[in-house]
């Protein structure tokens, strides 16, 4: 996805309490919010096709893949991101229900405004 800047600081708090009553998705990093473009749809199938590939090897591993609309947190004052996929097979992750904290993988699909 392509991140546009939002022109205001923000506590990691604030942005999780603000974003979850966004229409939009937002990235966040260092004080700053990024809105999230919508994707093309080759962008959506190739990121598809990876997390199903992915998915594939690791049934019966436990391993948890998820696509597009998963946040991640990469430590507890941020940043927080939205990668197009990401896979966690760490137990912490197993019941997460807002964001992962603890992946092993994360994959972005590149396009050429990125």
């Amino acid at each position: 996805m392509v991140a546009a800047k939002e022109h205001f600081f923000m506590t990691p708090e604030e942005y999780l309490e603000r974003e979850e009553k966004q229409p939009l998705k937002y990235e966040y990093m260092d004080g700053d919010v990024y809105a999230m473009s919508d994707n093309t749809l080759p962008h959506n199938t190739l990121a598809l096709n990876i997390a199903c590939a992915l998915k594939n090897h690791l049934k019966g591993k436990g391993g948890k893949v998820l696509i597009c609309g998963a946040k991640v947190q990469i430590s507890e004052r941020g940043p927080y991101h939205y990668p197009d996929v990401v896979i966690s097979c760490d137990e912490r992750d197993k019941k997460a229900f807002k964001f992962l904290q603890h992946p092993c993988l994360i994959i972005e699909v590149l396009s050429p405004s990125t």
